[in-house]
C-alpha cells in the first residue's frame, strides 16, 4: 500500500465538510490521499484543489476524482495562492517511532511528528498563505496527539478554534476542529 486509504478520520473529514461547504466556496483539501473526501465535494462549490506531497497519492487522486478537482503534488499548498474559503486537512497525527518508519511515503501519511502534530502546526503556520480572511479550515486531529500544543498555537496565530465535531473510537477520540481568522 503506497497511498493512505480512507478510513474513519477521513469519513469524519468527509461528515464535515459536507455540512460545512457551499456552493460559493473555493475548497482546498491538503494531503487528499486518494481523494476521497475531494472528489465527493466536488459539484457542491465554485472549485476543489487537493494538493498532497506523495506522488503515488496525486497518482491515485488523479484517476479517482472528477474532471472538475485540480490534483496538484506540493507541499502542503506551497506555490498556491490565497483565494481558499473553505480549506480541509486530515494531517498525519501519529508519532512514529523510528523503529515504526518504513522509509516510504507512507511515512509522511501517518507521521505527524513530535507530538503528532508537527505537520499541523506547520499548516496552521502558514495557513494564512492560502485561506481568505472570512474564510475557514476544517483539522481533524486525535486525542491521542498533543492538542494542547496545536490549541496555543492557534491562540499565538490569533486563530479561532473550535471543536465541531467528535467520532470516539475504541482507544482514541477524533475530532474535527473549524479554524478562523480572530476578527
Amino acid at each position: 500500500m503506497k497511498v493512505y486509504q480512507p478510513a474513519e478520520d477521513s469519513e469524519l473529514l468527509l461528515q464535515v465538510a459536507l455540512e460545512e461547504v457551499k456552493a460559493s466556496d473555493v475548497v482546498l483539501e491538503v494531503g487528499t490521499g486518494s481523494g476521497f473526501v475531494a472528489n465527493k465535494i466536488a459539484g457542491m462549490c465554485r472549485a476543489v484543489v487537493a494538493t498532497d506531497i506523495s506522488p503515488h497519492a496525486v497518482r491515485e487522486a488523479k484517476k479517482r476524482v472528477k474532471g472538475s478537482v485540480e490534483v496538484i503534488r506540493t507541499d502542503l499548498f506551497s506555490g498556491l495562492r490565497r483565494v481558499f474559503t473553505l480549506v480541509l486537512f486530515n494531517p498525519p497525527y501519529l508519532e512514529l517511532e523510528s523503529r515504526e518508519k518504513r522509509g516510504d511515503w507512507m511515512d509522511l501519511a501517518i507521521d505527524g511528528g513530535r507530538g503528532g502534530v508537527d505537520v499541523a502546526i506547520r499548516f496552521l503556520e502558514r495557513l494564512d498563505e492560502v485561506m481568505v480572511e472570512d474564510g475557514r479550515a476544517i483539522l481533524i486531529l486525535s486525542t491521542l496527539s498533543d492538542l494542547e500544543r496545536v490549541e496555543r498555537k492557534c491562540e499565538e496565530l490569533n486563530y479561532r478554534i473550535e471543536v465541531i465535531s467528535r467520532r470516539k473510537l475504541f482507544f482514541e477520540e477524533l475530532r474535527a476542529y473549524r479554524i478562523s481568522f480572530s476578527l
